[in-house]
């Protein structure tokens, strides 16, 4: 790969340890890693993209999605329901999908995903109908370019069970545990700059027994890869734990091997002081999804505490079926927005909210070491986001970009590679993926 040298950007902001802004600057990208920032850099034989008008900033981090709900946005019916009850809504529309639906679904919630500035995103796939499997979702994500942390998802506890899937959409834990060793061995990537790290990430306390949560732990750490799951999403969950396991959700976690630095957890709107506390401690990180939150009437999380406790946090969009968009800035402006509601105005800064987008995602994501940052020896996952239009026109400050705008990224590197150019999406036809989205969802409402 030929060296890379991006030209004369407004403002880098680029996340170090120092806070540095430079202006007027350059970045010079060699074989996927990025090698220098600063004004002037001369590298003999480099392509050179002019990124004036542009401030740069780190690919930001999805840490939580289900993009298989791509093609399940406003259902009528599950648009004014608590979590269980928009579940109950969406289990049979779910238990209809093809292998294809799950691939194209995909598809179309990375691609929304790299359109709006974001360079790495995890996924939680935990229901596979009709023959899916992970790998469907695995070879979407290599079309796209973006670099994704897979989980295999299960629930194995349904209706019968006192569980909250359907019976149908439930698989047998041995079954589960055997397919979660192949997709590990088949396709999850230890190595430096990797495009792809596998988790396993069973669906839920209240979706899948305790003897698979502790078994799954045990999994993944004798394969050294990450575990997922939902914890502590709204009081309809603490109540389960409390009523089924006689404990808070935190201690539910903690006593089955679910903390660490290993370990992250989605939501975790509910959790109490001690709870956080325990995070802290062991370093277990958390996906923080305001909008989904909003949308489901989870609560607003105790983000401010979180942070300044030491939890890592990152953002995640969740599923589009109970957000209904994928847009990481407009993650990070909505966690900016509910602190200041719940705690004032100065509670949050946008700058601490686009560090939570970029850093404190890849922190959480296990890549805080190569990813999330414009400096020497990362990787180049870089957003250029062009503020000399309307959006962004009489904006003082470059971090406004979570205020004001633009909300599309005008280009997006992933690993040195030029995946968003001008504003359109280099690796697959946009166009061509909507067409067939609106086709499947209107043969699964039918």
């Amino acid at each position: 790969m030929a060296d890379l040298v991006l030209r004369g950007a407004e403002v880098v902001l680029t996340m170090d340890d120092a806070g540095s802004e430079p202006v007027h600057a350059d970045v010079h990208v060699s074989d996927g890693v990025i090698v220098a920032v600063g004004p002037g850099l001369e590298v003999a034989g480099a392509e050179e993209v002019a990124v004036r008008g542009c401030v740069l900033t780190p690919g930001l981090v999805n840490t939580h999605h289900h993009l298989y709900q791509s093609l399940t946005r406003a259902v009528p019916g599950g648009q004014d329901a608590l979590l269980f009850g928009w579940l109950r809504t969406l289990y049979p529309i779910w238990a209809r999908f093809t292998p294809g639906d799950v691939h194209l679904s995909t598809q179309l919630g990375l691609a929304e995903l790299a359109l709006s500035g974001c360079s790495m995103s995890a996924d939680h796939l935990y229901l596979y109908p009709n023959g899916a499997r992970l790998d469907d979702t695995i070879a979407a994500a290599a079309e796209v370019g973006l670099r994704f942390h897979p989980t295999r998802g299960a629930m194995s506890i349904g209706e019968s069970l006192g569980g909250l899937p359907p019976d149908a959409l439930v698989e047998d834990e041995a079954a589960i545990l055997e397919d979660c060793i192949r997709v590990v061995d088949a396709f999850h990537d230890p190595s430096p700059g990797a495009m792809i790290r596998v988790g396993l990430a069973p669906c839920s306390p209240f979706s899948v027994s305790r003897d698979l949560m502790r078994e799954a732990a045990l999994l993944a750490r004798d394969k050294g890869v990450m575990l997922h799951t939902h914890l502590a999403e709204n009081d309809e969950d603490v109540a389960y734990s409390l009523a089924q396991f006689g404990c808070r959700p935190g201690q539910y976690a903690e006593d089955l091997g679910w903390t660490g630095p290993d370990v992250w957890h989605a939501h975790c709107v509910k959790l109490d002081a001690g709870e956080i506390g325990v995070f802290a401690r062991s370093r277990t990180g958390v996906a923080h999804c305001p909008c989904s939150n909003c949308r489901l009437g989870s609560g607003i999380a105790p983000l401010r505490d979180m942070v300044d406790a030491g939890v890592p946090v990152g953002l995640g969009v969740d599923g589009s079926a109970s957000n209904d968009r994928g847009a990481i800035m407009a993650e990070a402006r909505q966690a900016m927005l509910l602190q200041r509601v719940s705690r004032g105005a100065d509670a949050m800064s946008a700058r601490e909210a686009l560090r939570l987008a970029t850093r404190g995602g890849a922190e959480v994501l296990g890549r805080g070491g190569e990813c999330g940052r414009i400096a020497p020896g990362y990787r180049a996952d870089i957003a250029a986001w062009d503020v000399t239009g309307i959006d962004s026109a009489g904006s003082w400050d470059p971090a406004a970009l979570v205020l004001a705008g633009p909300d599309k990224v005008r280009d997006l590197w992933v690993e040195g590679r030029r995946i968003v150019r001008g504003g359109v999406l280099e690796t697959l036809d946009v166009s061509a993926i909507s067409r067939r989205a609106r086709a499947a969802a209107a043969r699964l409402s039918a």
